[in-house]
């Protein structure tokens, strides 16, 4: 029991901490930063806009950090918010043409991650390993919000 908790966390550590690294890197390449590599992504994948409340969702991330990753793109000159919204946080953030053209080297610098992270995986381990894997999310996810409801934040995914 206690070699799965090490397997997994020490896993999914190590996963994360080579995603970041992939980030900044691949980031600072094309002059932007790690933080803002979803806000990008999620952006090119909804042509109609997302309200930040809409990105803090989608991103997992808190409200002052897409607040600050929001400022960063609106100064670079790669979002800008739909007009006639009464609150800015309400307000649709699109992307801008330069927007656009960086999302393309985003989901490029993506898909090369995601090809090389998946190499040497059939794509029936690759179906059993994302089923596994959110269902252990979601199990630790409701373990979280049964040891404490207020302070946990809701982590479950959409299905």
């Amino acid at each position: 029991m206690i070699d799965r908790f090490e397997k997994l966390t020490l896993g999914v550590a190590q996963i994360y901490k080579n995603i970041q690294r992939i980030k900044k890197y691949q980031m600072h390449e094309i002059g932007l930063k790690g933080t803002h590599v979803m806000c990008i992504y999620y952006l090119s994948r909804n042509p109609d806009g997302l309200a930040a409340a809409d990105l803090c969702n989608i991103c997992k991330e808190d409200k002052a950090g897409i607040s600050r990753i929001l400022s960063d793109l609106t100064h670079g000159g790669f979002i800008y918010y739909e007009s006639g919204a009464d609150k800015k946080y309400r307000a649709k953030a699109l992307l801008t043409e330069k927007g656009r053209q960086y999302a393309h080297a985003v989901n490029r610098m993506i898909l090369h991650a995601t090809e090389m992270g998946g190499n040497g995986v059939t794509e029936e381990e690759r179906e059993i390993f994302y089923r596994v894997l959110f269902l252990i999310s979601d199990n630790l996810s409701q373990l979280c919000n049964e040891l404490n409801p207020i302070t946990c934040t809701n982590t479950e995914r959409s299905h």
